[in-house]
């Protein structure tokens, strides 16, 4: 989360909204009073109402999202990125006791999930169709750990018809991997160096 968040009071005009927004070229501007988080003010309520004879007497509070959905420094980062998804909304506001402490974009989540997956640094990738059994998945990563192969992330690609397991590795020759994998009945889909 971005936790040095650029906010506004409920009784600004609409006129420096858009201008925060701007200058700090931010979707989501959470309103407060004191520490006291209040709502959320977006870009999408804000586009609305771009008639610039009545934007000096509209107030922040008159266009405000009073009780947007928000998460608390807790909230796991896969809870967040199920209520951005579910909700079709661009940010979280994190809110600890009533107190505004940061903000979560959709932008967050991403380079979160990019981190955890590993999947800018170098490396390989390696899809393999795993029957459901711990033997056999023991029984690829082995193979991988046999051949100089290290996991830096693995994940489950769906599929109605099989399971097939996504290994991102660091950077190695797949060839000999991919060859016992097969020798030994597997079934791989996909192999990128």
């Amino acid at each position: 989360m971005v936790k040095d968040v650029i906010t506004i009071n409920k009784e600004a005009d609409i006129k420096e909204a858009i201008r925060l927004m701007e200058k700090y070229s931010i979707r989501h501007l959470p309103v407060v009073e004191g520490d006291q988080f209040l709502g959320l003010v977006t870009e999408g309520d804000l586009r609305q109402l771009l008639i610039p004879a009545i934007l000096e007497e509209i107030k922040v509070k008159d266009v405000m999202i009073t009780d947007p959905i928000t998460v608390t420094p807790d909230t796991d980062i896969e809870t967040a990125a199920t209520l951005i998804y579910t909700y079709k909304i661009g940010g979280l506001p994190v809110v600890d006791d009533g107190k505004l402490v940061g903000i979560l974009t959709s932008t967050d989540i991403l380079r979160a999930f990019v981190e955890i997956m590993g999947i800018l640094t170098a490396g390989s990738r390696l899809d393999v169709v795993i029957r459901d059994d711990p033997v056999a998945f023991k029984e690829v990563y082995n193979i991988i750990h046999r051949h100089k192969g290290r996991i830096v992330s693995l994940g489950i690609l769906p599929d109605e018809k099989e399971t097939i397991y996504s290994f991102r590795l660091e950077r190695c020759d797949l060839e000999p991997i991919v060859e016992e994998l097969i020798s030994q009945g597997y079934k791989v889909v996909a192999n990128f160096p």
